[in-house]
């Protein structure tokens, strides 16, 4: 049933990217239900080994039933993307030779209601990729100022009648579920959904983005999966959401130079120097028949960089 269910996205394009070899060491930092997981297995075998890290401790329950057949080949931790470096030092793993972080939300998460990730779905203002720890969706909604909301909407949704909503939202207080959001923010919108794309798409992602402080994360794991590659290894990251991929875009294009100093600059006064080189210069995205397979799969963006 998982194996019906997960659908990973990119799946070829991450693996000949990745391009996984026996007896190589690698991290996945979304493991998830274990997709993109069982391709590096697989392409690595017969010794090749993997690290599973998930925020969200059922995903790692599920990839560990999943993965049960590369037995001590699979390592599984419950455990944020942020902390790869300890976890591999965990392991014993000074260096690795190939990382994959995918950013976006797995399908058993939007479809459990329980999550509160979905606005098709009834349940609790959660959001929260671990639900053990942290901060809820329901503490923004109904705590935080009319301005703070309109902010996360308008930086993390880029909503466009951020204002609007958030007024909504306060003035409905308390909001107790998902589809109760959902219609507020509906109303504000003339309860339109325009294409493929619910009125509410952008308020939840944005929730959710702020409450598992996703950007930040993602700033502070790029540099630490790139100094985790042995020379030749490659960091492989699938991005959803347009400021993921311009942060993972702009640390590429930044560490594949050699010099950071302004054009005005004659002689270079940085002394940076370039650790990487991008396997390619635009990112990959979805075939049409995979986003009519998958269609969640249709805002992804991947890129991938080696390390020099």
């Amino acid at each position: 049933m998982v194996q019906l269910m997960h659908v990973p996205v990119l799946f070829k394009e991450v693996i000949a990217g990745l391009q996984p070899r026996a007896g190589g060491k690698y991290i996945d930092g979304t493991v998830g239900a274990g997709g993109h997981a069982e391709g590096i297995l697989e392409s690595s075998a017969p010794s090749g080994l993997l690290l599973g890290l998930d925020r969200d401790p059922d995903g790692v329950r599920v990839a560990k039933r999943f993965l049960s057949s590369a037995g001590a080949r699979a390592t599984l931790m419950h455990a944020s993307f942020v902390e790869m470096a300890r976890c591999a030092q965990d392991l014993g793993w000074k260096r690795v030779d190939g990382i994959l972080l995918d950013l976006g939300l797995s399908s058993r998460q939007l479809e459990n209601g329980r999550r509160g990730f979905s606005f098709m779905r009834e349940g609790p203002l959660d959001m929260r990729f671990d639900p053990t720890s942290g901060m809820k969706a329901a503490e923004i909604v109904n705590l935080w100022t009319q301005n703070e909301i309109a902010q996360v909407l308008s930086e993390f949704g880029e909503e466009r009648r951020s204002k609007r909503i958030s007024q909504a939202m306060v003035q409905a207080r308390p909001i107790d579920n998902t589809l109760d959001l959902a219609r507020i923010v509906a109303e504000q919108k003339s309860g339109k959904i325009r294409g493929r794309r619910h009125a509410a798409t952008k308020t939840f992602q944005a929730l959710r983005m702020a409450v598992n402080a996703e950007l930040d994360a993602l700033k502070d794991a790029l540099p630490l999966a790139l100094g985790l590659l042995v020379p030749g290894g490659r960091l492989a990251v699938i991005a959803f959401h347009s400021l993921e991929d311009r942060i993972v875009k702009q640390v590429f294009r930044r560490e594949s130079r050699d010099c950071l100093c302004p054009p005005e600059h004659i002689v270079c006064a940085c002394g940076h120097r370039a650790s990487i080189r991008q396997v390619m210069r635009r990112p990959i995205q979805p075939t049409t028949e995979e986003v009519i397979q998958n269609p969640r799969s249709r805002s992804a963006r991947l890129r991938i960089a080696e390390k020099l």
